[in-house]
């Protein structure tokens, strides 16, 4: 079967190697992080092993785990999540890695605090407290928890940095911190969730404070050129059509703190990557994220689907979206790394397809693949 011109520059231009930090991945594309909760007592077994062996071995560059629990003590709510602390999690995240890297890929740990978006908590989290920048939901909730104090703040930048720390000594390649999708560190970063009146509330500038902390702890705990990603969005749960920013300006003036504080990377997490993100521009979120900052930049949202990533979690099977749009922009360097959701969830060998130009063989999407570790 002959490629078709737009199968052959998918294969060029993703196959070109990418350095960030101290890693250099041999191709441009990641594997976005998915929850999956397949890892009992937040112990990843045999079957996660595989699960990311399996990728990597079809030809994805870098890897960002599943949501990876930080050992605060609101930090979670289900007990398949998986974690890092503890020899057992240690041990079981080491064979994650070593597998990995034998098939030649690169792999990061994504940490995270869920902090206000827990309804119900079970096994080590049933019983502590939900917390946040001011008790708030991102569904406007109020009352549901407590607002952290100092005291608390500080305890959960250190659990970050401690996170960190323990990925870089497990092997892993870099980190990824959740800034995202209404969890706790977006939390502090959106006006509807953070009402404080202290050093960490108020502007924007200083709703960053506590984002800024975190990345400076996770950077003075790792080596200087151990990649850290910061990943962040506009959406929210139960606020899909929230904004942290309305200008460009107001994004810098959250993205230029944490760039400074020590990301070397952003991550936008959008539900169409190739939707505009402001008005007289077609530069998506990552390639905002990028020109504001001159840091490289992952984009993600929807990639390989017919429509956007909600409709397909909620169970509309979707095939390949045309990727010509994707490979302009990366060609055009607005952005740097494509990552790879539920297409790659429903397709392992999406990967090794794309960049070897067998579009007609990928597999479209179907729901029913989040019920395994395929």
């Amino acid at each position: 079967m002959t490629a078709t011109p737009t199968a052959t520059r998918a294969a060029e231009l993703l196959s070109r190697p990418f350095t960030v930090g101290g890693l250099t991945v041999p191709n441009r594309v990641v594997m976005a992080p998915m929850t999956r909760k397949f890892s009992p007592g937040g112990v990843p077994g045999e079957d996660v092993v595989s699960y990311y062996a399996r990728r990597a071995a079809a030809g994805v560059g870098l890897i960002v785990t599943e949501g990876v629990y930080v050992d605060h003590a609101s930090a979670g709510e289900f007990d398949g999540i998986p974690r890092l602390h503890g020899p057992e999690r240690g041990a079981a995240w080491s064979k994650v890695v070593e597998a990995v890297h034998a098939e030649g890929g690169a792999i990061v740990p994504q940490i995270w605090h869920i902090g206000m978006i827990r309804d119900q908590p079970e096994g080590e989290y049933a019983h502590a407290p939900h917390i946040g920048p001011s008790g708030i939901r991102t569904d406007g909730t109020e009352g549901a928890g407590k607002a952290m104090t100092l005291q608390d703040v500080d305890d959960v930048v250190e659990s970050f940095a401690r996170a960190a720390a323990t990925s870089e000594a497990l092997g892993f390649d870099g980190v990824e911190l959740h800034g995202a999708h209404g969890y706790l560190i977006d939390q502090f970063l959106w006006a509807g969730t953070n009402r404080r009146t202290d050093e960490y509330g108020g502007d924007l500038v200083a709703r960053t404070r506590f984002a800024a902390e975190v990345v400076r702890a996770v950077r003075a705990a790792v080596s200087p050129d151990f990649p850290v990603i910061f990943r962040f969005s506009q959406w929210k749960l139960w606020a899909w059509e929230a904004r942290l920013a309305e200008t460009p300006g107001e994004l810098e003036a959250v993205l230029a703190p944490l760039a400074e504080a020590g990301v070397d990377a952003f991550h936008a997490s959008t539900r169409r990557h190739w939707t505009p993100e402001f008005e007289g521009s077609d530069l998506n979120l990552a390639g905002w994220a990028k020109k504001l900052t001159g840091k490289p930049a992952i984009t993600v949202g929807s990639v390989g689907l017919d429509g956007d990533f909600l409709e397909a979690f909620l169970g509309k099977g979707a095939p390949l979206k045309g990727l010509d749009g994707l490979l302009d922009r990366l060609e055009a360097g607005e952005y740097d790394l494509v990552a790879v959701g539920r297409a790659l969830l429903q397709d392992p060998e999406w990967a090794a397809k794309v960049l070897a130009g067998r579009f007609g063989e990928l597999a479209p999407y179907d729901a029913v693949s989040l019920g395994s570790l395929s």
